[in-house]
């Protein structure tokens, strides 16, 4: 009943430890007759380390005495690196150690209850799940956190703005919707849809990158019919993906905007097709395999109108110009070249 777990995660020191020890007593009791399993785990997970830079200074006796990251004021380059460091308390200088990962005998751990009280839970922990994909290492950044907590500030103004049209929209009338609405709620779905695959791989950090696309989509949106529901339903949508990670606000704005009492209650989203269906695409045009240009056709356009529109972009008939054209190769879906 009990086994086996559906999903392990740990570093990648627990191979020789919790992970060796679990396996080697499931094939016991799988050998006594006490257990059909064979493996305690279905899945592992093994996740990358938060890594943070370090300073430093040399005792009398020549000894490293670490210092916290919090108690010195750092210089950084262009890139955001750190290039010198003085400490808060003196203004001298301390040694910058490098990058290492966050441990007790280094003292570059950062205090989450800190980050908490600064920013909310909700920045912590979305700043976490967006860094890397869970199996690379973290590199800590306060920037990083600062923009973090932007989002979501962007997230909760956005939705205050709205809040009264949202509360009382309708459902999406798909037919009424003119050519930018559709464009736009077929990017939030595209958007959902890419949001639930990632969701599937353990990669929470482009689930984010994800939902900020779909508040980015939702921003540009100009004013006018059916406006409101495109964002009741984009922010539906966001609030459901957001939930896991950021799980307060989501709650609050799932509340306040009139969806439900709890959002963690509310089904999971799921992608429109419909909404998704395209009428044009864009294919790309190379002239001897170098890029030129790019065209729109009808989705169900034939070879011949696709060669037509590829041969009438106007830098493809300036590399074009007067070279007899050999041949042209169609990718359906992907891309034209035209061969001189």
């Amino acid at each position: 009943y009990w086994m086996p777990v559906d999903q392990y995660v740990g570093g990648i020191e627990h191979a020789i430890l919790h992970l060796l020890y679990s396996r080697f007593w499931t094939k016991v009791m799988r050998d006594l007759g006490l257990t059909k399993v064979s493996e305690p785990f279905a899945h592992l997970l093994t996740q990358g380390m938060v890594i943070a830079s370090t300073f430093y200074r040399d005792d009398v006796d020549g000894r490293k005495q670490w210092i916290n990251p919090a108690d010195v004021k750092v210089q950084t380059d262009d890139k955001g690196r750190p290039v010198a460091a003085t400490l808060n308390r003196d203004g001298q200088p301390v040694t910058v150690g490098g990058i290492e990962k966050m441990a007790k005998s280094k003292n570059n751990g950062v205090d989450p209850q800190s980050l908490i009280e600064q920013y909310g839970a909700d920045t912590a922990r979305l700043f976490i799940m967006f860094a890397a994909p869970p199996d690379q290492a973290l590199e800590w950044s306060d920037s990083g956190v600062a923009g973090a907590y932007r989002f979501l500030r962007r997230l909760w103004v956005y939705a205050a703005e709205h809040q009264d049209a949202i509360r009382t929209a309708g459902e999406v009338d798909a037919a009424a919707l003119s050519e930018p609405l559709q464009a736009a709620r077929r990017e939030v779905h595209e958007a959902l849809r890419q949001a639930l695959y990632d969701f599937g791989r353990h990669q929470f950090n482009t689930v984010v990158s994800g939902g900020m696309k779909i508040l980015n989509t939702l921003t540009r949106i100009e004013a006018g019919n059916e406006v409101s529901t495109i964002r009741r339903e984009g922010l539906s949508i966001l609030l459901r993906l957001l939930s896991p990670i950021t799980p307060h606000i989501a709650h609050e704005l799932w509340r306040e905007l009139g969806y439900g009492d709890n959002v963690l209650n509310a089904a999971w989203p799921v992608p429109d097709e419909a909404a998704m269906a395209r009428s044009l695409i864009t294919l790309v045009v190379q002239v001897n395999g170098k890029l030129r240009g790019q065209i729109e056709v009808p989705v169900d356009a034939d070879r011949s109108a696709i060669e037509q529109a590829a041969q009438a972009e106007p830098n493809v008939q300036r590399f074009v110009e007067g070279r007899p054209i050999r041949k042209i190769v169609v990718v359906p879906g992907k891309l034209v070249n035209v061969v001189c």
